[in-house]
């Protein structure tokens, strides 16, 4: 069996525990698919584990292979694996335990859908992860409805670039706060109201909103409870809003975590291939590059995401 191409670190550290292993690739189990990758995306959750800092991960993980969404073509079925068929494309979700910085991937199949057939494989790599951390916090647990008011925080990243245009295609009114330098991008993808928090003070410019989405947590977060209508919502992918202060402000407050789910990110596909959603890629490496890739999004605050492209 040839030996394929995976980016493991065996070690927590910096971007220099990167290193290009050359391994075997096991067979998918029953109800997996085995996919030749094209593209990974990179995200903030693969330089906090490769540092030791996402708990979930720990050493008796290493070595490990970071990259948690992946588009390619199906290679294997498992014996169950029923709905993709050898040579299909796909894009998925790859679960905690990683593996997309390779050549090949194992996707549990209720984690991946057909790929959009008007994105390459670059866009589409770039939304499993990130675009569904944004359709469940709007909709599966924010329950935003047409013609609701949102303020996204962080609107020009992986997820929250996702989140205007998912809140947009919904009907909603958003509102989203980015640095200087983003304005415009933030604007492009339809925002209602882009405010640099650089130059303003979102409090006042935002009032009356009945969802918040926090992407950005800290003073951030403690300035944007009043901005809240009663029964307002506030929703989070970082620590866990107090429930005290939800409590006392009438409103409801919880934080989450992205699951797997091929069935919804079908229907992402479906505003993909309606036009209603477009992946911003800032920049494309090839796997080999992985560390510089990394560096990228931990060091500067990225328009959309950063990709790696394979074969």
């Amino acid at each position: 069996m040839a030996k394929l191409v995976k980016i493991r670190f065996h070690q927590f550290g910096g971007n220099d525990m990167l290193r290009v292993d050359r391994l075997e690739q096991s067979g998918p189990d029953a109800g997996q698919i085995l996919v030749s990758v094209r593209a990974a995306s990179v995200n903030p959750v693969d330089f906090k584990i490769r540092s030791g800092k996402y708990p979930s991960v720990r050493e008796d993980r290493l070595p490990y292979t970071p990259g948690r969404d992946v588009c390619g073509i199906v290679t294997t079925c498992g014996a169950q694996a029923t709905r993709f068929r050898v040579g299909d494309e796909v894009f998925g979700m790859v679960p905690v335990f990683g593996g997309g910085y390779a050549q090949q991937v194992v996707l549990d199949e209720r984690g991946a859908a057909h790929k959009p057939a008007r994105l390459d494989h670059v866009h589409a790599a770039a939304i499993p992860l990130a675009g569904q951390t944004a359709h469940q916090g709007l909709f599966r647990h924010g329950q935003l409805k047409a013609g609701e008011t949102v303020l996204i925080h962080g609107g020009s990243g992986g997820v929250g670039h996702f989140a205007i245009q998912f809140a947009k295609a919904k009907g909603a009114r958003v509102l989203t706060t980015v640095s200087t330098e983003h304005v415009e991008f933030a604007r492009s993808l339809g925002a209602d109201v882009v405010i640099d928090y650089k130059t303003q003070r979102f409090e006042e410019v935002a009032k009356n909103v009945d969802m918040v989405f926090d992407l950005i947590d800290g003073e951030t977060r403690e300035r944007s409870w009043a901005l809240l209508n009663k029964g307002g919502r506030l929703i989070s992918t970082l620590t866990a809003p107090s429930q005290d202060r939800a409590k006392s402000l009438g409103v409801t407050a919880m934080r989450y975590t992205v699951e797997p789910d091929g069935e919804e990110l079908a229907e992402i596909g479906k505003l993909a291939d309606s036009s209603k959603l477009t992946p911003h890629i800032q920049a494309t490496f090839p796997l080999e590059q992985a560390g510089q890739a990394l560096a990228t999004v931990e060091r500067s605050h990225t328009a959309g995401k950063v990709v790696l492209t394979c074969g």
